[in-house]
């Protein structure tokens, strides 16, 4: 046991200092929460856009809008967030000052996280059943109303679905950030696990991405269950059923 705990790679991994495993997870969530943030800050409105401004959507908008707007998406969704990282520098420089370190990394992140989030939202947004938003339409309701009280509700399982799923990948790229000087656990597994041969914090960043994973998939799946009207009501007329009272018959 005292030799373990005198061995260079555990003692870096119990290291409460900023070469330690604390601290690089502390690293990989904040730039992971961060970026998701701001990428949902553009990409869902860009995701709403992409459904409601379409012909015959609810609020349309001129055809060379749409196609620009879908190919910035389609360019920067088909880019892979190594190269994107390298052309995205001048970017971070210009908006935090530095291309290297954990914040650095937030700006390509954003950049290549975006247009995947708007994707998902106009994947949940057209699952909504046309027959509800035509419904809305002809009671009045403007186009606003029609996508803050139909659309988005009615969508609600399937967009926490999605957040989840962005979740993950961005903190999968920020794993991947560590390859140009990022912090976190990517950082930690690249730097010291490979180039340096310590195959136990090698093996330990990667054991606690998967468990981090793991744990957000959890909490994001059984939220897309709680809040899935159909389940609700599905589990409600079994328990009706279950509960309805024979007929008795006369012998």
């Amino acid at each position: 046991m005292a030799e373990l705990l005198q061995n260079e790679e555990v003692l870096r991994l119990l290291e409460l200092s900023k070469n330690g495993l604390l601290f690089a997870i502390w690293e990989t969530m904040y730039v992971t929460v961060i970026a998701t943030f701001f990428s949902y800050v553009i990409g869902l409105p860009l995701g709403v856009i992409t459904v409601v401004g379409e012909p015959g959507g609810v609020l349309p908008l001129p055809r060379p809008v749409m196609t620009v707007l879908n190919f910035v998406i389609n360019i920067l969704r088909s880019v892979p967030f190594l190269i994107l990282m390298v052309v995205v520098i001048p970017v971070s420089r210009f908006f935090v000052g530095t291309s290297i370190g954990t914040t650095a990394t937030i700006v390509p992140l954003i950049v290549a996280a975006f247009p995947f989030v708007a994707r998902l939202v106009e994947a949940s947004l057209r699952e909504v059943d046309s027959g509800v938003v035509e419904a809305a339409l002809s009671m009045g309701c403007s186009p606003l109303q029609v996508i803050t009280k139909v659309m988005i509700p009615e969508s609600r399982p399937s967009l926490i679905s999605g957040f989840t799923t962005a979740f993950i990948t961005i903190l999968s790229y920020g794993a991947m950030a560590g390859a140009i000087g990022g912090g976190g656990l990517g950082s930690m597994s690249l730097m010291l696990g490979y180039q340096r041969r310590m195959k136990i914090i090698l093996w330990v960043s990667v054991v606690v991405l998967v468990i981090l994973v793991q744990i957000f998939q959890s909490i994001g799946s059984r939220a897309a269950v709680r809040f899935d009207k159909r389940l609700r009501d599905t589990d409600r007329k079994k328990k009706l059923r279950d509960h309805k009272p024979e007929k008795s018959g006369i012998q």
